[in-house]
This record gives structure tokens, C-alpha cells and sequence, in this order.
């Protein structure tokens, strides 16, 4: 069992407003196209702290950069390339704004910067990864896994999710680390209770077929047979049937709603939008992609039908600035912003 994590780094990492982290990305992009110099720096220091957003913007950019594979990659020949990749599409970027690129700051004057620094450490996805590394399975964004385990009960693992898996002589758990996991689960010979413990409580399951996925505000449990019961950190309980789902913190569950059929879609690798935002479309799209996909506020209440290749999220956006009025910008080759056509 694990202790319930503190909040106070959520709180900091809240994520900043749409124009504050184009506004970042826009000088991210500027800066490998153009290099630094002291009216460069100086612009982005007062840029940095004229806003508390900027500064949470400026540790979002550096967490998503980190994350992104090939400027992490080691042999010195392969990184140089990797990074003249970068400059080439950022400078192809920053051409449309003289003023932008006359008032960027260097990734040096972040370093001289204690407040986005900081920042920067208690955005980042480290704790995390660590705790991913060390779970029984794990998969990386955009994999999808499909396990067997010791009683028969099979279980799939979304994109970016991690599960450590405990049987002993009196019960059946199943702790999710991260991401979402899908249960089908067995009968047991021994008559073993079959739990699944999240951050935010437990549920036991009761000969049945269910979702279960963790996210920074609470964990959602969607049933599609049998039973589950939820019991959350400070002792609430309720029972969710097939056909429903709820929400839960430790202190609180939501009343129940329809389960949501997305919610086991993507065991088959799709994505499926039933009449919603496009911006909950792409919130889900995000989790197959490494980078950043952010969604202009003009275009992301427009509706979306259809059912999407989770396995191929390029072809996704492609298929979204066909179908819908909407174009697909990529001011960096891990920063992709969803406009109006």
C-alpha cells in the first residue's frame, strides 16, 4: 500500500493560460533559431516575472522539452544533429515575428533563474518516472499492453501507465501507479478477494470487467460487468454497477454517471469522440503523443464524432484539420497548437 501524496506540487504546476505558454513556446523557438544576447535576456527575464503564469508557462515548456527523445540522446554526433533539427524547424517558426525574435532569453538565463528553476524541478515527471521504472509493468507513451496473470484475470495497460501486481494467500491486488489499466478478472479456485488499490483509495471487484484510471485530481473507476465497490482513503463507500462510473478522491465520491465506452475503446487501440469538445478529444489524444498539444479556446469547444488510430496520433491531427476548420501549427517538433483555419 502507498501513502497518499501531498498536494502542494500540484498546486504549483497548475498549468498556465493558453497565450502565456504560446507566448513561451514562441521564445523557446526563437532561441535555438537565433542564439542569446544580454538585451535578449534581459527581455525574457521581465517577460519571465511579469506574470505568474509566464513563470509556470516557461517550467512547462522545460518539463515537455525534457521529455523529448531526441535531445536526450547521448552520442555527442547524434545529439548536434538532433539539435540543428530544432533549429532549422524553429527558426522556420520564428520567421513571422521580428519583435519576437529581438526580445528572447537564453535556456542560460534560465539557469540564473531560481523561481522557473524550481519550478521547473516540481513540473518535471521524475518522481513519477521513477515510480513507473520500478513497477511490475509498465508501458511508455503511446504503448498499450496486454497481461496474463497467475489466476487467469487479464489486464491491459494504457499509454503511459505503470501496475505493480501482489498476490498472497488471502488476496488478489493490483496497485496502479499511473496511467489506466482495463480488468477482466478470473475466478479464483481459492475464493481470494480481487482488489485494486489507486492514490486515491480502493476498490474491490466482484467477478467483473472495469477501468480504472489515475489522474492529478482524482481516479476514475467505469464498470462494463459485475460490480465493484469503492472504498476511498478516509473510509466513504459505494458500489458501482455495470453500466456506471464514478469519480473519487480520497475524501469524496462523485454521483454515478453512464460509463463512458471511450473508457474501453483504447484496450482495441482507438480513440473514441462521441459528440465532445474538441478539446477533450485532444486531451486524450496527448497521452499517445510525447510533447505538448494545446488547443486554441476559439476552436476547442467545437464537437467531435468519430471514432480515431490511438497508435497513430500524426494521422489524428491530420484527420482533424480535414474534417474540422481547424489547422494544426507545430512551432516546435514537440510543441503542436490546434488553431482556426
Amino acid at each position: 500500500m502507498r501513502s497518499t501524496a501531498s498536494s502542494s506540487a500540484a498546486d504549483d504546476c497548475v498549468e498556465a493560460d493558453f497565450d502565456s505558454l504560446e507566448q513561451a513556446a514562441n521564445w523557446y523557438a526563437a532561441l535555438y533559431a537565433e542564439g542569446d544576447n544580454d538585451e535578449r535576456r534581459e527581455a525574457w527575464a521581465a517577460w519571465l516575472e511579469a506574470r505568474p503564469e509566464h513563470r509556470r508557462a516557461w517550467a512547462h515548456i522545460e518539463s515537455v522539452s525534457r521529455r523529448f527523445a531526441p535531445l536526450r540522446v547521448q552520442a555527442p554526433g547524434e545529439r548536434e544533429a538532433a539539435v540543428t533539427a530544432l533549429r532549422v524547424s524553429a527558426r522556420h517558426a520564428a520567421k513571422p515575428s521580428s519583435g519576437r525574435r529581438r526580445t528572447l532569453a537564453s535556456l542560460a538565463a534560465l539557469g540564473a533563474t531560481g523561481a522557473a528553476a524550481w519550478l521547473g524541478w516540481r513540473c518535471s515527471p521524475l518522481p513519477g518516472l521513477v515510480v513507473a521504472w520500478r513497477s511490475d509493468y509498465r508501458t511508455q507513451t503511446g504503448e498499450r499492453r496486454d497481461v496474463v496473470l497467475a489466476d487467469g484475470t487479464r489486464v491491459w495497460l494504457n499509454t503511459d501507465s505503470a501496475l505493480d501486481v501482489d498476490y498472497n494467500a488471502e488476496r488478489r491486488l493490483l496497485t496502479l501507479n499511473a496511467g489506466e489499466i482495463l480488468v477482466d478478472t478470473a475466478k479464483d479456485a481459492r475464493g481470494r478477494p480481487f482488489y485494486v488499490e489507486s492514490r486515491d483509495g480502493t476498490m474491490q471487484a466482484l467477478g467483473t470487467r472495469f477501468t480504472v484510471r489515475e489522474t492529478a485530481a482524482f481516479t476514475r473507476l467505469s464498470v462494463f460487468d459485475g460490480l465493484v465497490e469503492i472504498r476511498t482513503r478516509s473510509g466513504i463507500t459505494a458500489r458501482v454497477p455495470a453500466g456506471q462510473q464514478r469519480q473519487f478522491t480520497p475524501d469524496a465520491i462523485s454521483d454515478a454517471v453512464a460509463a463512458d465506452r471511450a473508457r474501453e475503446a483504447w484496450s482495441r487501440g482507438i480513440i473514441l469522440a462521441e459528440d465532445i469538445p474538441l478539446s477533450d478529444l485532444i486531451a486524450e489524444l496527448a497521452r499517445y503523443r510525447r510533447g505538448h498539444i494545446g488547443v486554441d479556446p476559439r476552436v476547442a469547444g467545437i464537437r467531435v464524432v468519430g471514432r480515431y488510430p490511438a497508435g497513430n496520433p500524426d494521422q489524428v491531427l491530420a484527420m482533424l484539420a480535414r474534417d474540422l476548420p481547424v489547422a494544426v501549427r507545430r512551432t516546435l517538433p514537440w510543441w503542436t497548437t490546434i488553431e482556426p483555419r
